[in-house]
């Protein structure tokens, strides 16, 4: 399972551990990934995706997932995301023609 986040693409970043000798040995930072259950709004369904806290929080500040969705481009996406994200766009365009 690659640790990276489904929603905004952030993954493990390489450093180093310096010594009190300032000796450098390479190292990993890994993101804080957590499995959250988002809900969408507009497909009425639950979905479970692997999420950085950061992801998290701005999925919260941008409203939900739908919104989050809608406003993030796809590059970042990981291909569940984008076929969520293509599923509510149709939603929310048939509901707006229906209106």
């Amino acid at each position: 399972m690659s640790r990276i986040c489904e929603l905004t693409g952030k993954g493990r970043q390489v450093g180093h551990n310096v010594s009190h000798a300032n000796n450098k040995t390479k190292r990993t930072f890994l993101p804080n990934l957590q499995n959250v259950t988002l809900i969408s709004d507009a497909l009425e369904k639950s979905v479970r995706l692997r999420v950085s806290t950061h992801g998290l929080r701005s999925v919260e500040h941008n409203g939900g997932l739908d919104n989050w969705l809608v406003k993030t481009s796809d590059d970042k996406l990981s291909l569940r995301c984008r076929r969520l994200k293509r599923d509510i766009v149709k939603k929310l365009s048939t509901a707006a023609q229906a209106a």
